[in-house]
């Protein structure tokens, strides 16, 4: 069941030990908007995958965070979000990693919820998985199987 939050309230995610961030919910808007952001389109069609990944993160990064705590400057002096010091939080890997897995990934979720099952390699059962079992695999089938008659 799809449960839909009406509030559409920012929530605090924990991204590391004494390190939150308060964020926007992840809505179409925002995602829409992310996708038409500057840096993401000025990303190089050649440009591989991970830095596709870190240009959308930062550009829905800059959209989403409202307030932080436990980020400071280079003196421990507690500093506001800002564009740069957004894309500076995300420059740390594990940082990274966690605002993917607490708020992107949870956002994409749903498209894959909404798949039953996973789309065949190729073809229509060659994803497609034994469903009895077999006692020795390098034995053939003693008797061929029997087929339900219709009545």
């Amino acid at each position: 069941m799809l449960t839909l939050d009406l509030t559409n309230a920012p929530r605090w995610h924990d991204l590391a030990p004494g390190v939150r961030v308060q964020l926007r919910p992840l809505t179409t808007a925002l995602m829409v908007a992310t996708r038409s952001d500057p840096a993401v389109e000025a990303v190089p069609e050649e440009a591989s995958d991970e830095e596709r990944a870190v240009a959308f993160a930062k550009a829905l990064a800059r959209r989403a965070v409202l307030a932080w705590e436990g980020i400071g400057d280079a003196d421990g002096n507690p500093i506001d979000p800002s564009p740069e010091a957004i894309d500076a939080l995300l420059d740390v890997w594990p940082i990274f990693e966690a605002f993917q897995l607490t708020y992107v990934s949870k956002g994409l979720l749903l498209e894959q919820e909404k798949n039953g099952s996973a789309l065949s390699p190729n073809g229509p059962s060659a994803g497609a998985t034994d469903t009895a079992r077999v006692a020795n695999p390098a034995e053939p089938a003693r008797k061929p199987a029997r087929t339900a008659r219709r009545g």
